[in-house]
């Protein structure tokens, strides 16, 4: 009996090894997974992972739109040459805003936006950008329409996309898509593929050297303003950047969405931002409020009027930096805007902009990276805030950070109420 029982004490002891070992393992291959915000990304399992074609081509219309609709559309232009195993031909960017005007259209080349061996060196593996010199023979491209209207359904754009990797078409060095700018195609791509693009994406260096001098004279504003003794002077002075969204344009589209879409979240005045801003918990105050704003409204100082004690506003015209963006096109002004936004210790934009959600986007990157995977806690670095949505103080904005999860970008390309604190991240 005494036997029985020993052995079957043995039994269990040896269950509870294997439980753990297997507990162990399993563990070593989430945090294997996990190095990097990509565990759920086809880019951990690709076939193409280190075999993207060098010798074949995809070629794309010109991107258009704003900054950050053309951070998009690249984005997927890229992830669709991924999918066809072709190197991506170097698209070119727009440098000036396009509506309608297709005659104004001012194009600029990728490199003179992004830095373009550093775009290859991070993405080696993943996607591969290529430049027109590199094309070897002199036969016609084929050329691949893109669908449109409501018959044109995800499913079909798909099917499209795999037919061309059918011999008859594959053969071709180059596939030219034509039609419809790549920000309008249908996504098929995750998000975490695209963060893998995004993070990829770093600004020329005049750029970013551009964006340092505008946060320099915001700290030196902040100094000033606050009186605020630093015993270490390269100590980093903390700031609030606001996206602000009140232009005549913005508020009749914001207007007309809200009637499409029968919410009433997406328009938010100068007052509403106001009130929301001074609502944020965990900020030590006083500080100054960078507001982004659209260059029309730089000659109405009311913008300035009104904010809370404590909260010190200032924008391009009274840093004295207006001279640094009026050099510059539509495309360069708005990219400095953004990296100054994205430095922020805390930002607030609108969860229907583009704009907004690609800093929050590429600042919910790297909290992931930093070990951080929700903002609920309000004390929390880095934070982001969405002030058209009510937050969970009621008062304040709305705790923002990008849902990792998601299987596709549509929320961040047309915006979205539907915002938490928490990444989703795994």
């Amino acid at each position: 009996m005494a036997m029985h029982f020993l052995s079957f004490r043995h039994l269990i002891v040896w269950i509870c090894f294997i439980l753990v070992f297997i507990f162990l393992s399993l563990k070593t291959v989430i945090i294997h997974q996990n190095n990097g915000i990509y565990s759920t990304s086809s880019f951990s399992n690709s076939k193409f992972q280190n075999s993207i074609r060098k010798d074949k081509f995809l070629e794309v219309p010109q991107i258009v739109w704003g900054l950050n609709n053309q951070k998009i559309a690249f984005a997927r232009a890229c992830l669709t040459a991924r999918f066809l195993n072709r190197s991506l031909l170097m698209p070119s960017l727009s440098s000036s805003l396009f509506y309608k005007e297709i005659d104004l259209l001012e194009s600029i080349s990728f490199d003179k936006v992004f830095q373009y061996e550093r775009f290859n060196s991070l993405c080696h593996g993943f996607v591969h950008l290529s430049r027109y010199s590199e094309l070897i023979n002199d036969t016609e491209p084929f050329e691949l329409r893109k669908g449109s209207g409501r018959k044109w359904t995800k499913e079909r754009d798909m099917n499209q996309l795999a037919e061309c990797s059918e011999y008859s078409i594959d053969k071709f060095e180059v596939i030219r898509i034509v039609g419809k700018n790549p920000f309008l195609w249908h996504d098929h791509w995750s998000v975490v593929e695209y963060a893998k693009i995004f993070e990829c994406l770093a600004f020329v260096e005049e750029i970013q050297n551009e964006a340092t001098k505008v946060v320099s004279k915001i700290q030196e504003f902040s100094f000033n303003a606050t009186s605020r003794n630093f015993s270490n002077t390269n100590q980093s002075v903390p700031y609030l950047a606001v996206h602000m969204r009140i232009e005549k344009d913005w508020m009749i589209h914001c207007k007309k969405l809200e009637q499409r879409l029968s919410i009433n979240q997406i328009c938010s005045s100068k007052q509403e931002i106001m009130q929301k801003v001074k609502h944020i918990r965990g900020v030590n105050k006083p500080i100054i409020v960078y507001l982004a704003i659209a260059d029309g409204l730089l000659a109405d100082d009311s913008i300035l009027i009104g904010w809370e004690e404590g909260l010190i506003p200032c924008e391009k015209k009274k840093l004295r930096v207006w001279d640094v963006y009026n050099k510059y096109s539509y495309l360069f002004r708005s990219a400095i805007d953004y990296e100054v936004c994205l430095r922020a210790d805390v930002f607030v934009g609108n969860s229907f902009s583009t704009f907004s959600s690609l800093i929050v986007f590429e600042r919910t990157e790297k909290m992931i990276k930093m070990g951080i995977k929700s903002s609920c806690d309000m004390n929390v670095g880095m934070a982001s805030y969405a002030y058209n949505l009510k937050g969970e103080n009621y008062d304040g904005p709305k705790s923002w950070m990008t849902d990792f999860s998601a299987l596709s970008l549509e929320s961040i390309s047309y915006g979205t109420i539907n915002i938490s604190c928490d990444s989703k991240v795994l």
